[in-house]
C-alpha cells in the first residue's frame, strides 16, 4: 500500500483553507485537477472521482446500461465487491475460474457466456494484469462490454497500456490497501463520452445543474450520491505524484526476486501476463501442503487464506440474499442461477497452491535480494 504522510496533511489543509470542500464550489479545483492528471496518465478521455472502488464499479455498470435480466462474468477470486456490483444494478454475477496467473481464465470465460451475458469484469488482482488481449477478443466476438476492475492495480501496465483504460470503462480504488491511498475513495475512467455522461449523472443523484460541464445530450435520470470532496481530491494529487516512483521500485525488486526464485526446483514463479511490466510476484507449488508449509516458514501469504477474496466466502452471493426480497436480481434472471462451493474447483486448487511474495518495498533493495536467496536456500 502507499504511505500517507506530511504532504497529504498539507494538501488537505490547503483544501480546507480554500473554503469550498464541495468539488463544485466556486474556488474548487483539486478534484478536477486530479481527474485531468489521472485520465492523462492512463490514456483515457475521462475520469470521474467517486467515494470508493465499489462505487466506481456500480457506477460504470449503471452507466453502461447493465440491469435486470443481464448476466455479468466475474472471476471466482476477487474482493466480493466485484460480484456485488452487478447485484446493485439488478444483474447477476456468473463466476469464472482463474488460471495460474491468478486472473480470469479466458477459456473458462468463453464457456460461461450465454445469450443473457452483457458484460465481463476482468480483475487485475494483486497488481497482476489479466490477459486483456484474449479477453478483449472474446468480448468483441460476443459483443460484450468490458468493465475492468483495476482497484488493486492503479498505475499498472499491461503491454504498455494501463489497466483500467483498455476496456469500455475501468474502476480504481484508493482505500488504505491500494497503490493510491487516501483511506477510502475511487475513480471511474472511460473514453466513451456517453458512458461518462451517464456515470456523472448516476454518481450525482441525476443532477445536471453543473453547467460548466457538457452533458453530451444525455437526459437526466435518477441516480445516487457517490461524490468526492475537495479534501479527497487534494490528497489524491499528492498520492498520484508518488505512484510511478513507487511502482518503478516494485518493478525492479520484482525482477531481482523473480530471477533468484526461478532457480528453485521446489516451486515455480507463477505465470504473468506481462513480465516486463510486472510489479507483483507470486509462486506456485505442485501441492497445497508444500505451499502451506513454505508460507509458514517464510512468513508469506498463501493466497487461499484471504477471506472474502474467494467466492466460497461470499455468503450473500452464494445465498442470493439482498436487503429486500422484491429487490432480488436472481428472481429477475432469465434462467435459474445456482452457486455451490465447489463450482470453481480449479480456482480453489490454484489458490491453495499459490503464495504471494512480499517485495519488501519499504526496505533497501539488498534486503529483498537477501530474502529471496534465503527462500531458495
Amino acid at each position: 500500500m502507499a504511505k500517507v504522510g506530511m504532504r497529504e496533511w498539507i494538501a488537505a489543509g490547503r483544501a480546507i483553507a480554500a473554503g469550498d470542500l464541495l468539488r463544485y464550489g466556486s474556488h474548487s479545483n483539486f478534484t478536477n485537477r486530479f481527474e485531468q492528471r489521472l485520465s492523462a496518465l492512463v490514456g483515457a478521455k475521462h475520469a470521474l472521482t467517486v467515494n470508493g472502488g465499489t462505487s466506481a464499479l456500480i457506477c460504470a455498470l449503471a452507466a453502461a446500461g447493465i440491469g435486470p435480466g443481464d448476466e455479468v462474468l466475474v472471476p471466482a477470486y476477487t474482493w466480493m465487491a466485484t460480484a456485488a456490483a452487478p447485484v446493485a444494478v439488478g444483474a447477476v454475477p456468473i463466476l469464472v475460474d482463474i488460471d495460474e496467473s491468478l486472473t480470469l481464465d479466458p477459456s473458462d470465460l468463453e464457456s460461461k457466456i450465454t445469450p443473457y451475458t452483457r458484460a465481463i469484469i476482468p480483475v487485475h488482482m494483486l497488481n497482476l494484469p489479466c490477459d486483456m488481449d484474449a479477453i478483449m477478443a472474446i468480448a468483441k466476438k460476443h459483443n460484450l462490454l468490458v468493465i475492468e476492475d483495476a482497484c488493486q492495480a492503479v498505475g499498472v501496465k499491461y503491454k504498455d497500456r494501463y489497466c483500467g483504460a483498455i476496456g469500455d470503462a475501468g474502476a480504481f480504488s484508493f482505500n488504505k490497501y491500494k497503490n493510491i491511498n487516501i483511506g477510502e475513495g475511487g475513480a471511474l475512467v472511460t473514453s466513451d463520452d456517453r458512458l461518462f455522461a451517464r456515470a456523472r449523472n448516476y454518481h450525482d443523484l441525476g443532477s445536471l445543474v453543473r453547467d460548466q460541464e457538457a452533458t453530451f445530450n444525455e437526459p437526466a435520470f435518477v441516480g445516487v450520491n457517490m461524490r468526492a470532496t475537495e479534501i479527497e481530491g487534494a490528497m489524491l494529487n499528492v498520492q498520484l505524484s508518488k505512484l510511478q516512483p513507487m511502482l518503478n521500485r516494485w518493478r525492479k525488486r520484482r525482477a531481482i526476486m523473480a530471477d533468484t526464485l526461478s532457480r528453485s526446483k521446489a516451486f515455480k514463479v507463477s505465470p504473468h501476463n506481462d513480465p516486463k511490466n510486472a510489479v507483483s510476484l507470486t509462486i506456485i507449488f505442485d501441492n497445497e501442503s508444500d505451499a502451506e508449509a513454505f508460507a509458514q516458514k517464510h512468513g508469506l501469504i498463501r493466497v487461499f487464506d484471504t477471506s472474502k477474496h474467494i467466492y466460497t466466502n461470499w455468503e450473500p452471493i452464494l445465498c442470493q440474499r439482498t436487503f429486500h426480497s422484491k429487490m432480488n436480481p436472481w428472481d429477475w434472471a432469465k434462467r435459474p442461477i445456482e452457486y455451490h462451493e465447489d463450482m470453481c474447483a480449479k480456482t480453489l486448487d490454484i489458490l491453495k497452491r499459490s503464495c504471494r511474495v512480499n517485495l519488501a518495498a519499504r526496505y533497501p533493495t539488498f534486503a529483498a535480494c537477501i530474502k529471496a536467496e534465503r527462500m531458495v536456500a
